[in-house]
């Protein structure tokens, strides 16, 4: 379904007349083209944003998402999905990034210290009452207060749980994937994931060689990318069975809450999961009141921010679903270890049957790069939220007039 990405983003920076130093970084990922379009759409709310008192928007960033969220004209464009609300999550993240360069802390940190009435106080709950309520949200957070000091301590001995893609990508030789499989298993990692959905005899061959490869204790999950249909995604994962598959993630259009509903039925005990490219919390509510996924897959840069996904966070602890962020392109690891982090010191409590996803590329392009030790992501101790690139790489990778793009003829 992505056949031609080239890993490029829309990069948003947050600059202030302090005089400290500091700025707010994020971005959106769009793959390429679309990023003109997004790229727009990120300007267009520079009328909230520029002439601010820097004090006013992060000192109630709950506030300024619910400004740029229902900005009424913009969200016509929507409501609440698309270019816009992705704009806005590049908006929000980089202002959180900020706040957390400001108080010195790591965003995971930042987010897991506020008490449970400012968290509350960051989510929009319009459209969320009939799945969670802001009294069920508060109990979730009062629930994970007990332990919240002995879980970061945990984290930063131990690190987060990861899974890695690198292994599975179409196109590999057997040999490779084979190889690569074995090396993610020495690696430390406890579960692999390969994409499917081309060609089913290939599939199955290539679930055959890496269940060899890593024998029946390393999880296989497996992701279709949205290319198949509902009785297609059924019949393709029976036959994909034998090798016990641990999820199938995004088995067709991740705006079908019914259709993952009838595909989780069919084929359990195998997982379904979704959510790297679900609009907003809206549709997650759905998913969550139908039980049409077994794994909520969160985006930093798809939905309006750290914001929403603060509340999608909140209503799958709240329905018991564990959240296995997707971190499968430029900068995406870096910023979303920081809400999963989040999730285990202040909302979840726990990271039993959760992972990150990781790619092993790019990450050089970033001021705090992801770090891995064993199969697990260590956790960031630079203040910010992780979305920072380094200037030089900002300078060469700009689009159009960037060398980089210029050696390559862009247009």
């Amino acid at each position: 379904m992505n056949p031609e990405p080239d890993y490029s983003a829309a990069y948003a920076v947050l600059h202030t007349d302090a005089g400290d130093g500091l700025e707010g970084h994020s971005l959106a990922f769009t793959t390429g083209r679309g990023n003109d379009i997004q790229s727009a759409a990120i300007q267009a709310l520079e009328q909230w944003v520029v002439g601010r008192r820097v004090d006013e928007v992060l000192g109630d960033l709950g506030a300024f998402s619910r400004e740029m969220v229902h900005e009424p004209q913009l969200r016509w464009l929507g409501p609440e999905k698309g270019v816009v609300q992705m704009a806005v999550g590049a908006v929000l993240n980089a202002a959180w990034d900020l706040r957390a360069k400001r108080a010195g802390q790591p965003l995971w940190q930042h987010l897991a210290r506020l008490d449970v009435e400012e968290l509350l106080d960051l989510v929009d709950f319009r459209w969320l009452t009939d799945a969670m309520t802001r009294a069920e949200a508060k109990a979730v957070l009062t629930r994970a207060l007990p332990g919240r000091e002995e879980r970061e301590a945990l984290l930063l001995e131990r690190g987060y749980p990861a899974y890695t893609t690198t292994p599975g990508w179409l196109g590999y030789s057997d040999d490779k994937l084979e190889r690569l499989a074995r090396e993610a298993v020495a690696d430390g990692f406890t579960q692999i994931k390969l994409k499917v959905g081309a060609d089913l005899t290939d599939d199955v061959r290539r679930m055959k060689v890496a269940r060899a490869a890593v024998g029946d204790d390393i999880r296989i999950a497996v992701d279709a990318n949205q290319r198949w249909d509902v009785g297609q995604a059924i019949a393709w994962m029976h036959a994909l069975a034998p090798y016990e598959p641990y999820w199938i993630e995004e088995p067709t259009s991740p705006d079908d809450v019914l259709g993952h509903a009838t595909v989780r039925r069919a084929v359990h005990p195998i997982k379904v999961a979704t959510g790297e490219h679900v609009a907003n919390r809206v549709v997650f509510k759905q998913l969550l009141q139908l039980r049409a996924v077994d794994v909520v897959q969160i985006d930093a840069a798809r939905v309006a921010g750290v914001n929403e996904n603060l509340a999608i966070l909140l209503m799958a602890a709240h329905h018991g679903v564990p959240v296995c962020p997707h971190a499968g392109g430029v900068g995406l690891c870096e910023m979303v270890q920081h809400l999963s982090m989040t999730d285990f010191v202040a909302i979840s409590g726990t990271w039993a049957d959760r992972v990150v996803e990781h790619v092993d590329h790019l990450h050089e392009h970033f001021v705090t790069p992801v770090q891995l030790e064993r199969g697990r992501y260590r956790a960031p101790l630079a203040p910010g939220g992780g979305g920072e690139m380094h200037a030089a790489s900002v300078a060469d990778y700009t689009f159009p007039d960037g060398p980089q793009w210029r050696a390559r003829g862009a247009r």
